[in-house]
């Protein structure tokens, strides 16, 4: 058993809390046993589990290193207030092209809570891909993880600058959308998803860069029928990728 924070396995699990820590080693911390089960029923590597003394192990477990540590031990290495005695080191994947089909992209989004739920509603929706553009909260932070609901294990993610690689996609076939109002926006139920589609949602604030809106195929709009101002970018992420997914789905 581990029992000293000193201990260098101790050092390095802390560390993994600083994204710069975490794309050093390539390695990122999942917390609990719904994230475990859902990196071990997939394609990712997990590298070792840290376990409390009270902790029930899968028996599917037993194939990776276990780490047994005291409670000040896991408290010391995990985020969440109440862990539940387990973690897992998982090491990241290194995707080779950026190929896809229906993709959701964001622009400078920061809150980490945001960019999970957007994650496990793309993942619901049947989207392939999501794209992180720059300013976009780190796909690994423990709040995005948490969010995901162990969605970024069952699809692609990337992250791209969007100015170059928005003339790349659409050289590909690929149509962009994006969401904000201008003066050529479309509602979203007026049109109809092809087979190719990136769909750019942008900051919490300012939305969408108008350098990509002025890029993009089509700019989209959702109405707001309320007093409220504006949409939460993951409701309206998630209105709009439904919408996406029900157009594909009636013209197959």
């Amino acid at each position: 058993m581990i029992t000293s924070v000193k201990n260098q396995k101790v050092k390095h699990w802390r560390k993994l809390k600083q994204k710069k820590e975490r794309d050093r080693h390539e390695q990122f911390l999942i917390e609990g046993y719904h994230l475990i089960e859902e990196a071990h029923n997939s394609d990712w590597s997990i590298q070792e589990i840290i376990y409390q003394e009270q902790a029930s192990i899968s028996n599917d477990w037993y194939e990776y290193p276990l780490f047994e540590v005291t409670e000040n031990i896991m408290e010391a290495i995990t985020e969440t207030k109440t862990p539940q005695g387990i973690a897992a080191i998982v090491e990241k994947k290194n995707k080779r092209g950026m190929n896809f089909t229906t993709a959701l992209v964001l622009d400078h989004v920061q809150d980490p809570g945001n960019v999970g739920t957007m994650i496990r509603t793309a993942d619901a929706a049947g989207f392939d891909t999501v794209i992180l553009g720059d300013g976009s909260a780190d796909v690994y932070n423990n709040k995005v993880l948490r969010a995901s609901q162990g969605s970024i294990f069952h699809i692609d993610l990337f992250e791209a600058n969007l100015l170059n690689e928005v003339t790349r996609w659409q050289n590909e076939g690929i149509t962009i959308w994006t969401t904000g109002l201008t003066d050529h926006a479309k509602e979203y139920r007026q049109l109809y998803a092809p087979d190719r589609l990136a769909l750019i949602v942008g900051n919490e604030g300012a939305g969408v860069q108008n350098d990509l809106i002025q890029q993009a195929d089509e700019n989209v709009v959702i109405p707001i029928f309320g007093k409220a101002e504006s949409l939460n970018v993951s409701t309206a992420a998630g209105i709009m990728m439904y919408h996406i997914a029900e157009t594909k789905k009636n013209h197959l």
